[in-house]
């Protein structure tokens, strides 16, 4: 799984709805689908796609599948996320010590 799959698969909107629902923990494709306005067979190619792009895994449970949230897929995405927020904290640091030291000049 690249974040680059990742990001193409999260592009669609209905595509987002479906992962988000698993937020809140594993739920066959049903209770997915459940309140949606596409259908139930149109839920199911969505998670093929979110698996596909390692987003989300699935396990038997009876006779049907449950899915749920891949945490390693989401990791990956997470860490190519990350490198931008640690370039924003390092830039909004460097402006705070920019700051701190133009006060303290101006305190003497």
């Amino acid at each position: 799984m690249t974040y680059v799959s990742a990001l193409a698969a999260l592009a669609d909107p209905t595509r987002r709805r479906v992962f988000e629902r698993l937020r809140s923990g594993p739920k066959a494709v049903g209770a997915i689908a459940r309140g949606m306005p596409v259908s139930r067979p149109a839920v199911s190619q969505h998670l093929r796609v979110l698996k596909e792009a390692g987003l989300v895994a699935d396990q038997p449970e009876g006779a049907r599948r449950v899915y749920y949230i891949d945490p390693q897929g989401l990791g990956a995405l997470r860490a190519w996320l990350d490198q931008f927020w640690d370039q924003a904290l390092a830039a909004f640091q460097a402006e705070v010590e920019i700051g701190a030291k133009d006060q303290k000049g101006k305190q003497r």
